[in-house]
Parts: structure tokens; sequence; C-alpha cells
């Protein structure tokens, strides 16, 4: 069943704001689902990005774990902080999720949870910044475009491969749990949705000497995708340093594994000392 719709404190009812590329929620059948697969427990302690009318928020505070919420629109916010008032486990911090600390929440490693509805237009940017406090992070469960978790999961060869797959899976194994189908949410957007698990690696399984060293190689290379290696790569490590390393330079891009990058990466990072 669809919400009745949501009032703010001046008694308007609340429009999703493209601005903030808002989708709400509402098929009580996934939100079963996605419970499901974060099995929130009361000794957790919850993140939630873009709670939203708290579709999610609602049974994940119920689970008695404690819940960090935070939530840019500002009317969304309040309303938030009125449902969850006296609850003692659930904070709600109205605040850009790209500027936020997340070491301000927790200093122990591998112990946040990390849930959202991540809007598309900002979904990459997003990951990228999670993963600057992958140490502290337990796992992460999110609802993202399905294009975008086709990209997040691809290995090598794959159509989808590229910067966001390699960087990710580097931190992460990344899991494609289901799909989410466009009328699970209010306004009905135009893409089809899934739902992705992040759980980042205690022990890095391919250890790069630099991991910006990586980050350059990676974005390097796919920033030229079509052609080979060797060429796409010219501008920040020599061809003869290309030469010397087990690696087939004749290849594009998209047929390297991560750990040829990290041997690439490590080329780079020992002729800049």
């Amino acid at each position: 069943m669809k919400p009745d719709g949501l009032r703010l404190s001046n008694g308007m009812p609340h429009q999703a704001r493209k601005r903030f590329g808002q989708n709400f929620l509402h098929d009580q059948s996934v939100i079963d689902r996605i419970i499901s697969a974060i099995d929130p427990q009361p000794e957790d302690h919850l993140l939630e990005i873009g709670p939203g009318q708290a579709a999610l928020t609602t049974p994940l505070a119920a689970s008695k774990a404690r819940l960090d919420c935070v939530e840019l629109d500002r009317d969304l916010a309040q309303y938030l902080e009125q449902k969850f008032n006296g609850d003692i486990n659930v904070t709600i911090t109205q605040h850009d999720i790209l500027k936020f600390d997340i070491g301000a929440l927790t200093d122990k490693s591998h112990s946040l949870r990390v849930i959202g509805n991540l809007p598309y237009n900002i979904s990459t940017p997003v990951l990228f910044h999670l993963l600057q406090s992958h140490n502290l992070i337990k796992d992460m469960i999110f609802m993202l475009q399905l294009e975008v978790v086709q990209r997040m999961t691809a290995g090598a060869g794959d159509k989808n491969y590229g910067r966001l797959s390699l960087m990710l899976q580097y931190y992460c194994d990344v899991q494609h749990l289901f799909n989410v189908p466009s009328a699970a949410f209010t306004p009905q957007p135009k893409v089809s949705s899934a739902i992705v698990r992040l759980v980042p690696h205690k022990r890095l399984p391919h250890p790069a000497q630099d991991a910006s060293d990586l980050q350059l190689v990676v974005r390097t290379a796919f920033n030229k995708r079509r052609k080979t290696l060797k060429n796409s790569l010219k501008a920040i490590i020599s061809p003869d340093m290309m030469d010397e390393l087990p690696i087939d330079t004749s290849l594009r891009p998209e047929k390297l594994a991560l750990a040829d990058y990290v041997l690439i990466s490590d080329a780079l990072s020992a002729s800049n000392r």
C-alpha cells in the first residue's frame, strides 16, 4: 500500500524533491526483505543514510540497535526528530553525507553497519566517501540503481567492469542480493533498482603499496578504455617499465584483474620514490 502522505510541521504534505533525488520506498514486501537481509541486532551500531520518510528507519529502530541517521532534507530531518523523539537509541542529524565525518560516530574497527536508499545522482561519490573509512565499517547494504550494482560487481572482461568495480572490490567483497521494481517507490523512478551488500575486507586480498597510486592507475586506464594498456598509461608510467611487468600490455584495460592493476600501481609507487 502506498503511503497516504507525510505531513510536515506546517501541515503541508511533503513532496519528493528532484534536487535531492528523492524516491520513497513504500512496498512493504520489499521493506521486509531488506530488513531481513540487514538482520539488525540490539548490539549493532547502524548508520542510515537518507532515511527519508522512515520506511526502513522504523523497523531498524524497533531492533533496539544504536541508530544514527543522516538526512539532508531539513523538513524530513525535522519530521524524523519528532517521530523518534524519546527513543534514546535513535539520533537524527541534518547533514550532507558527502561532508559527514564517519569517524565522529565510532573509533572501533569494523563496527559500523551502513544502510541507505542512495540517491542515484550521488551514489558513486557516496560510495567513494565511505571507502575512506572502510576500516570502521562492518558492512554496507544499499539500494542503488541496478546499472550501478552491475558495475560494482562486474569482473574482468565484463562490459560493466571499470573504475567502480576495481576500487570497490579492492576494499570490499561486493554481493548483488536482489532487484527491486520501480513500482516499489513513490514517485516511480524510470530505472530499475537493486540491493547490494559490501563487506570491507579485514585484510586486503591484494594490498597496494600506495592506494592513491592504484586509484591513479585505474582512473587513467579507464579514461582511455578503448586504447591498449601501454598507450592508456604512458602518461604516468614509462612503456619500458610496463614491459618489465608480467602483464600483457597490448590488452585493453577491462581485460586486467585487480591483482594486475596492483602490480602496475606498485611499479609506479617504486618509480616515485
